[in-house]
């Protein structure tokens, strides 16, 4: 939850928009618009208008449900009912200013214009408090960071087989409170893959010299979405700066990677007809990883994790790439990557190709091979319906398959409450298996 601080209550960018004064304003702003957009003493509205904008606006909702479920399906378990719901609302009263346009003056249609942007500006407010998206104001604004500058190489500081990196740092004087988070591009060299700028962020540690070969956490959105997701919603430079601050400089750099190349288009993580994405995370991340930055290597200092279709990913390149990453973090992952339908997957990634598809499928791989040298952490919303049953079976196919995994649940859906909260409890987690700390 958002707290106001002294040096943040008059900023408006920072400002809560998910509870408090501001989203609750907007709600009541929205329902006395769309009641007074409904309400009139014109007979020939209540007549027939009224009547005819509530078909109207019921006829457009089925068809953007149809249009975006059945049609451009961006998303493979479906819009969220509250969704529509919210949408139902917004466009009840763009269907109300249709009918009741006509029956007003140019000075009341102006105002009329105004009430239904205060009703689409509530339905906007409540899905975003849905998700959690976007706890504030400044969450919505594009990450400030500059382009990653690879310097000259230092001297290093090398873990110790069996013992902590934390135990062997002593953090030198003049070392920088807070740590660093700057855009890079990561080209599919290997596989091909285009795919947006992402994110790094390197801990106060790195700054020093000698620089501790610190191990890395590879983080992935979902989809929709974009790797700035865990930048701004997900607030990870705060919650990794927090741990760094506890540890004498010391936190895992983190990657954040693009698994999807845009928000809309959904790879599967897979080498498929699509894209060649888990070549794209399995060697061309962690090629620029060590091209570019001083770090731990092998796959005990390697850990791969994500939300939603990035959470799916992490078990798959944790079950197809273990030699790559030792340990990864599932939040609110599926137990199948999916287009929408296991037919309609296996079509459209493999041309039908059912062995190809079970190649790669995490639980058909586990259910044939034991992986007990990798860790895992699945996490999911408690009130997730969806994703629950999904992640207790991928968890339970873990388990089987002999890995040494644990199973978590936080309040809440599937939102970024639950995703940030994942992060930051595990976060210790991570640096215990990546060899950080003890």
């Amino acid at each position: 939850m958002t707290t106001l601080t002294l040096a943040t209550r008059w900023n408006p960018l920072d400002w809560p928009l998910t509870h408090g004064p501001v989203p609750n304003a907007v709600l009541a702003a929205g329902w006395g618009s769309l009641v007074v957009l409904a309400l009139s003493r014109h007979e020939r509205w209540r007549a027939l208008r009224l009547v005819g904008a509530l078909l109207l606006a019921a006829v457009l909702t089925a068809l953007v449900k149809i249009g975006v479920d059945g049609w451009w399906r961006p998303f493979p378990e479906g819009t969220p009912d509250f969704v529509m719901r919210w949408i139902a609302v917004a466009l009840f009263a763009i269907a109300l200013l249709c009918f009741r346009g006509p029956l007003l003056s140019l000075r009341r249609r102006l105002l009329a214009v105004g009430g239904v942007a205060l009703v689409v500006l509530m339905a906007s407010s409540q899905i975003n408090r849905g998700f959690d998206q976007y706890p504030t104001g400044r969450a919505m604004l594009a990450p400030k960071s500059q382009q990653l500058t690879v310097g000259k190489a230092a001297s290093t500081v090398a873990p110790v087989a069996d013992r902590p990196l934390a135990e062997l740092w002593q953090a030198p004087p003049g070392l920088p409170a807070k740590g660093t988070v700057s855009t890079v591009n990561i080209p599919g060299v290997k596989s091909g893959f285009k795919t947006r700028d992402g994110y790094v962020y390197l801990p106060p540690a790195y700054q020093a010299t000698p620089r501790p070969l610190l191990p890395v956490v590879v983080l992935l959105p979902g989809q929709p979405g974009a790797p700035e997701d865990w930048i701004n919603s997900g607030a990870i430079q705060e919650t990794l700066d927090a741990f760094a601050a506890e540890h004498q400089g010391l936190a895992p750099i983190v990657v954040v990677a693009d698994p999807t190349g845009s928000s809309w288009t959904n790879t599967l993580c897979m080498d498929s007809r699509i894209a060649k994405a888990q070549t794209y995370l399995a060697v061309d991340v962690p090629n620029w990883i060590h091209q570019n930055l001083q770090t731990a290597t092998g796959r005990k200092a390697f850990a791969i994790g994500g939300l939603s279709l990035g959470g799916t990913c992490s078990l798959q390149l944790a079950v197809n790439a273990p030699d790559v990453y030792g340990s990864f973090l599932d939040i609110s992952g599926q137990d199948e990557p999916t287009l929408g339908s296991h037919g309609e997957t296996v079509g459209k990634a493999f041309g039908g190709d059912e062995a190809a598809f079970a190649a790669v499928d995490p639980l058909t791989v586990m259910a044939r091979k034991q992986f007990p040298d990798t860790a895992g952490i699945f996490v999911v919303g408690a009130n997730d319906s969806d994703y629950k049953p999904m992640q207790e079976k991928a968890y339970a196919a873990a388990q089987a398959a002999g890995m040494k995994v644990g199973y978590q649940t936080v309040p809440g859906w599937h939102s970024w409450v639950v995703f940030r909260q994942a992060f930051e409890q595990n976060l210790n987690w991570l640096a215990q298996q990546t060899g950080l700390v003890g």
